[in-house]
């Protein structure tokens, strides 16, 4: 019996001997995925959130809405071109905005333009003008005085950021007031005009393309 007794603990030591390793190595395998499972979080959360910022970051100083794809991607008519001249040249470079730089040679403001410092310019695109019968059109056109009254109300004498867009109202060249709305990448001017692409830079000013021209009262 003493033999038998003692071959049952020695079997049983053993066998404890056995699963402790296992245990050991089981505790220390959950703690390994738990110590790699805490900074993983943090990481994940810190990549998630600097997309964010750098996108934010972003839209302050780039040019935004659906008909900045139009612009050509290098040369004179670029994003980058355009930035290098002032406005009434780097207009003349934007096929666009062929008949607003016609009615600026044929209002003589070409120069005014060019010179001026720290200027926003709403400028209506091709298709703008287009929605005016060319009758009224030409008439226009033809009337330097008027003309020049109806281009200078698309000036404001201070560079606009689009975050004072969101609820603005501005004095402009021709000592009308022009309003804003809107946020992110969709603004209107005077609730009839919308920002199709916005915040183009120009060595002297910030330029905002419109989808409609703006009548002064």
């Amino acid at each position: 019996m003493s033999n038998t007794l003692k071959l049952r603990r020695t079997a049983i030591a053993l066998a404890a001997a056995a699963v402790l390793p296992f245990s050991l190595a089981a505790c220390s395998s959950d703690d390994g995925k738990d110590s790699a499972a805490a900074p993983t979080a943090p990481a994940d959360s810190s990549n998630g959130q600097a997309p964010s910022q750098s996108s934010d970051a972003a839209m302050t100083d780039s040019a935004f809405g659906p008909a900045c794809a139009g612009v050509p991607k290098e040369g004179a008519g670029s994003f980058d071109g355009m930035a290098k001249d002032p406005v009434a040249t780097a207009a003349s470079n934007n096929p666009a905005l062929s008949t607003l730089v016609a009615a600026v040679k044929q209002a003589g403001l070409v120069d005014t333009l060019n010179n001026a410092k720290d200027i926003t310019v709403f400028a209506p695109t091709n298709d703008a003008f287009a929605k005016i019968p060319k009758a009224d059109l030409d008439k226009v056109l033809a009337d330097k005085a008027t003309l020049t009254k109806i281009l200078t109300y698309h000036v404001v004498g201070e560079k606009l950021t689009p975050k004072q867009l969101e609820n603005g109202s501005f004095e402009t060249l021709q000592k009308g007031m022009v309003t804003t709305t809107g946020s992110g990448q969709s603004y209107k001017v005077n609730d009839t005009a919308n920002v199709v692409c916005g915040n183009v830079k120009t060595a002297n000013a910030n330029v905002y393309i419109i989808d409609t021209v703006l009548m002064p009262k």
